[in-house]
């Protein structure tokens, strides 16, 4: 939950190292990580194995904290199963008091999401705002940003023109945030945005949490700045073979 704000263990930090490494020939443009404590070392480690983004500055938000879990936090799994029995309900649906509703969640999902898509519209009117260049979702310039999962991934990912695994993008994001959470916004891109998914997936898959430092990969189209609708595909779900 947020109400503990506990450090990684040393197994969360030799996950976080893993994923580093994993990560480290991927050049992000912006990073975004929750505030709490164990969010921002994953974030630093998966940072400071990176090949090209070891001083990107690391940005902070609230918005990516963990699902809150009032009375439950800081207690065992199997506490909130029991509260839950006891309620007449089944997690994760229900709420300890004091904590957020699935609802009140996918808010704080749906509001940073939108944030992110006005960040990119705005890089990419900056970048048709120079004089003489071309923007970089034409192909002509921007970064290639090269991606490790591509033996690990269905065909709905993306093929770049001339084969192989990079892709021409105005921003490339990294998120690191929490397992309820990310389960939330995953859900919401599905319901509500109706997110391409690979062939491969379950509905288990769909709604189990992802394992510590596991990676899931987004593609968002916002076509001609459009942030109503934006066209999303889900490359691959928490992906763990760095573990």
């Amino acid at each position: 939950g947020q109400g503990v704000d506990e450090p990684l263990s040393a197994t969360g930090f030799r996950q976080a190292d893993a994923a580093g490494l994993f990560l480290s020939n991927v050049k992000f443009t912006h990073v975004f990580s929750s505030d709490l404590l164990r969010a921002k070392q994953t974030a630093a480690a998966i940072l400071g194995k990176n090949r090209f983004c070891k001083d990107l500055e690391i940005k902070y938000d609230a918005r990516l904290r963990e699902r809150k879990y009032g009375v439950a936090e800081g207690r065992p799994l199997a506490d909130l199963k029991a509260m839950a029995k006891d309620a007449g309900e089944q997690c994760p649906s229900f709420t300890p008091s004091g904590g957020e509703t699935l609802d009140e969640v996918r808010e704080r999902a749906r509001d940073f999401f939108e944030f992110l898509c006005q960040l990119a519209v705005e890089l990419e009117q900056k970048e048709h705002g120079k004089p003489g260049a071309p923007g970089r979702s034409s192909g002509t310039s921007g970064e290639q940003f090269v991606f490790p999962w591509t033996n690990h991934c269905s065909e709905a990912e993306p093929s770049p023109e001339g084969g192989g695994s990079s892709l021409i993008l105005d921003a490339n994001i990294l998120v690191v945030s929490h397992g309820a959470y990310m389960r939330n916004w995953i859900g919401y891109f599905v319901s509500d945005l109706n997110c391409t998914l690979p062939a491969n997936l379950t509905k288990s898959h769909l709604s189990s949490v992802s394992p510590n430092t596991g990676v899931s990969h987004f593609i968002i189209k916002l076509g001609n700045g459009n942030l109503l609708k934006p066209e999303i595909t889900c490359v691959c779900l928490n992906q763990d073979s760095h573990l």
